[in-house]
């Protein structure tokens, strides 16, 4: 949560007026591969069913496919050949264990970001950009700055420092090591 305090131009009174924006930085992330072993899948041929030609019911042409882990079953029975039929319903199980994969990948980035973004309330500011006094403040580590400008195009060191030296004696501090030298 980032907090803007600034007197607009049209304010006649030259009231404060407080804006709040909430801001989530994720990763971008690569699409899923999905590969699926033979040892995976169990194979089974049976004969077709239905109005058909001269094969449907003499040979044994469609295929059940089951995902052992997931337990997930495709049949195909469409195609003339049994490896027509294998090939088909191989790609129609990848598409289905990718959709999966896709699935909890968008759960999991859609948990990151809520957990980044939080409720949006005002006790959960970061960083509070005030106008009037030329003052930027980081509440995390209670650090300010009164180079507004210089903040706002980039030159956010000083929070950096303090934040990573903060994070540092917080892990130092949870593993039991003393920094005493």
């Amino acid at each position: 949560m980032h907090r803007v305090q600034r007197v607009p131009s049209t304010e006649s009174s030259g009231r404060i007026h407080t804006s709040t924006a909430t801001v989530a930085v994720l990763a971008e992330v690569d699409d899923v591969e999905i590969d699926v072993p033979e040892s995976d899948v169990d194979v089974e041929v049976f004969k077709a069913g239905g109005a058909g030609g001269q094969n449907v019911q003499k040979n044994s042409t469609a295929i059940r496919l089951t995902h052992k882990p997931t337990g997930m079953v495709v049949i195909c029975q469409d195609e003339r050949s049994q490896l027509q039929n294998k090939l088909r319903a191989m790609s129609i199980l990848r598409a289905r264990l990718f959709e999966i994969a896709e699935e909890k990948r968008r759960s999991a980035l859609d948990a990151d970001r809520r957990s980044q973004v939080g409720t949006g309330e005002r006790s959960e500011k970061i960083r509070t950009y005030n106008f009037p006094q030329n003052r930027v403040t980081d509440h995390r580590v209670g650090v300010s700055s009164y180079n507004l400008p210089g903040v706002l195009a980039g030159d956010i060191d000083q929070f950096i420092e303090e934040l990573s030296t903060r994070d540092e004696a917080g892990r130092l501090a949870a593993s039991g090591v003393d920094n005493e030298e």
